[in-house]
């Protein structure tokens, strides 16, 4: 039996902020809402659905997009045109930095929740 993701939700305080943020740093359609989500679709038919917390702590969690060369370039400047900090590591040692790992791009930055968000233009591991 083939297994795929198909959907995944995005715990936030405020749905339209963070599915519109996310959206627009991957030149993505804007947002739709489904029940009681806003819903961030994707090439790959799996999409990140917002769903807001109104209690409690939102727990960080990591989320790592593959992207072409070129929507690199433009999520990369739509992330340095917002003034948003990025780092090269997931610990965020190395600031205003990028890696190359693998032969690819990569970027981490946070979301307005505080996930960590990352591009990347190549999978780690396939060198």
């Amino acid at each position: 039996m083939a297994a795929q993701l198909n959907h995944t939700i995005v715990r936030c305080r405020d749905k339209m902020r963070s599915s519109a943020f996310l959206a627009h740093i991957l030149g993505r359609p804007a947002p739709s809402a489904f029940h009681h989500f806003m819903v961030v679709a994707l090439d790959n038919g799996v999409s990140l659905d917002f769903s807001e917390e109104r209690e409690g702590d939102i727990a960080g969690q990591h989320y790592a997009f593959l992207i072409g060369e070129s929507d690199f370039d433009a999520a990369f400047a739509r992330i340095r045109e917002s003034g948003q900090p990025y780092w090269a590591d997931p610990a965020r040692q190395r600031p205003e930095e990028i890696n190359h790992r693998d032969g690819g791009r990569g970027v981490y930055f946070e979301d307005p929740d505080g996930h960590l968000l990352e591009i990347l233009t190549r999978p780690y591991g396939d060198a």
